[in-house]
């Protein structure tokens, strides 16, 4: 089995072991206290489950020191070490705490913010996040410009002292329960491809925002159109310089794929121990096939959190890293964590047979396994999909020639 990361210079064993200590205390304190019904609730899919008491449970966190760990202190941080993010991720999954609502804030916009943004960018918005008194969305895919980003349309020209954006931006998480969105438009007449794109923090309450839910086969709608009818942002208001927001845009990307998916890949081997205890239950596994698809599984889980942590040290170790090996890298755990999650998906309606088919949960609604295996159709697709990111390691990591394109 794939260990944490070894102990970063300076930093001893000992006081690993107390982080991990202090974490699994506190988890184990709180979630046996108020917040105990939280348990196991949101994620992907789950979104709409207690949402306003998850908001709650994310200020708790961050009242008591929990959020934003790998921040610098000087922006509300606890310059925690590669080690002791991962820890914290690790001993927060294992203890089922519920999904976060600021995920979008603290570990995508927040970090690029740290690495691109001004000082007074920094000082308006980390503290909100920080504290999770203002929740984030990503504006990235369109309508004609899904994993292909280079293509966007939205535009954005200088208006005075503010920014006017038009365009419609798609597949949006939570923006229906966010106050800002972080968009990337066209700011340059006539640009194509990646030249001309700026990255702009924009407020979605304002009357030039208009937010559209969409409905998946689960029923739920987390996912959103949002349409930009002249909506102003401020003109200081675009991290890094303008123009510049396709650099600042696989920043953020390269930050989506990090630490957090390693508490990711514990929730997964929770739902792949729960899974077979259903097989165990029905006599699934007696069915030598369906004993081996469990086994591969498990090897894949595996390779998934080698992979990771081997990509995370070689971010932190002092090495440096190319921004092809980089996007390799990410692209790859995307491959490998979208793929196992909907070959789980799979497994888990073989392993129900016909009865599968029935939705037999209170108001006949989905149950666990019915739910993963519709939701977990979109893991391939969003976050940039398997042709998109299979292009990206040929052509950017290999050196292979450039799929043919219009």
């Amino acid at each position: 089995m794939i260990q944490t990361p070894e102990p970063a210079s300076g930093i001893s064993a000992a006081e690993d072991a107390k982080f991990r200590s202090d974490v699994r205390e506190w988890l184990a304190e709180t979630l046996n206290g108020e917040f105990r019904e939280l348990r196991g609730l949101g994620g992907p899919g789950r979104e709409h489950e207690a949402f306003d008491e998850r908001l709650e449970w994310d200020r708790h966190l961050a009242a008591a020191g929990w959020t934003c760990l790998g921040w610098p202190k000087e922006w509300g941080g606890r310059d925690a070490t590669l080690r002791q993010q991962v820890i914290f991720h690790e001993e927060y999954a294992k203890a089922d705490a519920p999904s976060r609502v600021s995920h979008l804030g603290e570990e995508l916009l927040g970090p690029t913010v740290l690495a691109f943004g001004t000082e007074e960018q920094k000082k308006r918005f980390l503290p909100g996040i920080k504290n999770v008194t203002e929740l984030w969305c990503q504006g990235y895919s369109e309508p004609g410009a899904g994993s292909d980003l280079a293509a966007v349309t939205t535009s954005a020209y200088l208006d005075g002292d503010e920014w006017s954006i038009s365009g419609q931006k798609i597949w949006t998480s939570l923006a229906h329960l966010s106050d800002w969105c972080f968009v990337v438009a066209r700011t340059e007449k006539g640009s194509t491809r990646h030249h001309g794109l700026s990255y702009l923090l924009v407020p979605m309450k304002q009357p030039g925002v208009e937010v559209r839910p969409i409905i998946q086969l689960t029923g739920t709608a987390e996912f959103n159109e949002v349409f930009f009818d002249n909506a102003r942002t401020a003109a200081d208001l675009v991290v890094g310089q303008p123009g510049d927001g396709w650099k600042v845009a696989m920043g953020t990307l390269t930050f989506e794929r990090g630490i957090s998916t390693v508490g990711q890949q514990i929730r997964y081997a929770r739902e792949l121990s729960d899974l077979e205890a259903v097989a165990r239950k029905l006599g699934a596994l007696e069915n030598p096939v369906i004993a081996d698809r469990f086994d591969k599984m498990l090897v894949g889980l595996r390779v998934l959190r080698a992979h990771v942590l081997r990509t995370l040290e070689s971010g932190h170790d002092g090495a440096t890293v190319d921004a092809r090996t980089a996007a390799g890298s990410a692209s790859v755990t995307k491959l490998l964590w979208a793929n196992w999650h909907r070959e789980l998906g799979e497994l888990a309606m073989d392993v129900l047979g016909a009865p599968g088919l029935i939705a037999d949960a209170p108001g006949d609604d989905l149950n666990a396994w019915q739910r993963l295996f519709l939701f977990s159709r979109a893991d391939t697709i969003y976050g940039g999909s398997n042709e998109v990111q299979r292009n990206i390691i040929s052509e950017r990591v290999l050196g292979l020639p450039r799929e043919a394109r219009p």
